[in-house]
C-alpha cells in the first residue's frame, strides 16, 4: 500500500477550517515555549518571501539566497524549491534573537500564519475549495491563550499582502503545461530559479541584454520594473508563462522593428541568447 503523505492526511484528516471560524492561541516573550518554533524546522520560501526579506536587510538577491538558503530538489515540484538555511549547530533560525525575531515585519508567509496552515488547491479554478487547518504541537504552549477568528488572525498578522504577493507564483506553479513529458530542460529550470528567486541578477539579465528589444515593453512598466521589486517579479511571471507555456501574456515585437533597433543601437544579431534561455 502506498506510503499516506502529510498533505494526504491534513486533506482526509484536519478540521477544516473558514476565515469565521474561532481558535485559541497567544504567543509572545511571556511564553516558556517562546522562539522554540523556530528550530529545527523547514521554511519554505516563496518568491514572494524572498524579495522581502533581501530588501529587509538591504542584501543582493544573490548574496542573500548564498547565505540564508538551501536550495532542494524533488520529484514534486516543477522548480527546485527553496528553504530557509537554519544555524548547521543550534538548529535555529537565523534571524531569531533573545528578544526574539529580528526580521519581524517581513517575517515569510509560513511564519506569520503559524500556528494555521492552509490547503490550496492546485487549480486556481478551485481557488474557493481552499481551508485552514490548525497546527496542534506538543513544543507549543500557546493554545491556552486567547480566542480569535482566522479571519482576524489573518488580519493580525498582516498575511493579506503575502497572499497577493505570492498568487501569481501559485498560478503559474498550477499551469497544467508542467505536467507534459518533459516540460522543462536544466536551462530553462536555471532561468526559472534566477527569475523567480535570484531577482536582482534577473532585472541585470532584463535591463543589460536585448530581452527588451524582443517584447513589446511600454516605457511606465520598464520604469517600474527598473525601481520596484514587486513590479519586476510580476514581469518575471509573465515571462516565464509565455517562454515555458506560450501564454499570451507578452507581445513580441515585430521582427524588421527588432531588426531595425539593433542595427541602430549598433548590436546585429537576434537576440535568441536572451529569449532561447527559457524557452522551448
Amino acid at each position: 500500500m502506498p506510503e499516506t503523505t502529510t498533505a494526504q492526511r491534513i486533506l482526509e484528516e484536519a478540521q477544516r477550517l473558514t476565515p469565521d471560524s474561532r481558535f485559541i492561541f497567544r504567543c509572545g516573550p511571556e511564553a516558556d515555549c517562546f522562539n522554540c518554533c523556530c528550530r529545527d524546522v523547514s521554511i519554505l520560501l516563496s518568491p514572494y518571501d524572498v524579495l522581502r526579506l533581501k530588501r529587509a536587510l538591504h542584501l543582493d538577491s544573490s548574496e542573500f539566497l548564498e547565505k540564508y538558503t538551501v536550495t532542494l530538489h524533488s520529484r514534486e515540484r516543477h522548480i527546485p524549491a527553496v528553504f530557509l538555511r537554519m544555524d548547521e549547530q543550534s538548529r535555529q533560525c537565523p534571524f531569531v534573537g533573545e528578544a526574539g525575531c529580528q526580521v519581524y515585519p517581513h517575517r515569510p508567509w509560513a511564519c506569520r500564519m503559524y500556528p494555521l496552515g492552509m490547503a490550496q488547491p492546485k487549480s486556481a479554478e478551485a481557488a474557493a475549495d481552499r481551508f485552514y487547518f490548525l497546527v496542534a504541537e506538543e513544543l507549543c504552549h500557546g493554545h491556552q491563550g486567547e480566542e480569535q477568528s482566522v479571519r482576524e488572525w489573518i488580519e493580525e498578522q498582516g498575511i493579506e499582502p503575502f497572499d497577493r504577493g505570492q498568487l501569481p507564483f501559485l498560478e503559474l506553479m498550477a499551469h497544467p503545461g508542467w505536467d507534459r513529458p518533459g516540460a522543462i530542460d536544466e536551462r530553462q529550470l536555471s532561468m526559472c530559479f534566477m527569475a523567480l528567486y535570484d531577482l536582482d541578477r534577473f532585472r541585470r539579465f532584463v535591463f543589460e541584454t536585448r530581452l527588451l528589444l524582443l517584447f513589446e515593453v511600454d516605457e511606465e512598466r520598464m520604469h517600474a520594473m527598473a525601481n520596484d521589486d514587486e513590479d519586476l517579479l510580476e514581469f518575471a511571471m509573465d515571462w516565464l508563462a509565455f517562454a515555458l507555456f506560450s501564454e499570451p501574456r507578452m507581445r513580441m515585437r515585430d521582427p524588421l522593428t527588432f531588426a531595425t533597433s539593433s542595427q541602430v543601437d549598433g548590436k546585429q544579431g537576434t537576440g535568441e541568447q536572451e529569449h532561447g534561455d527559457a524557452s522551448r
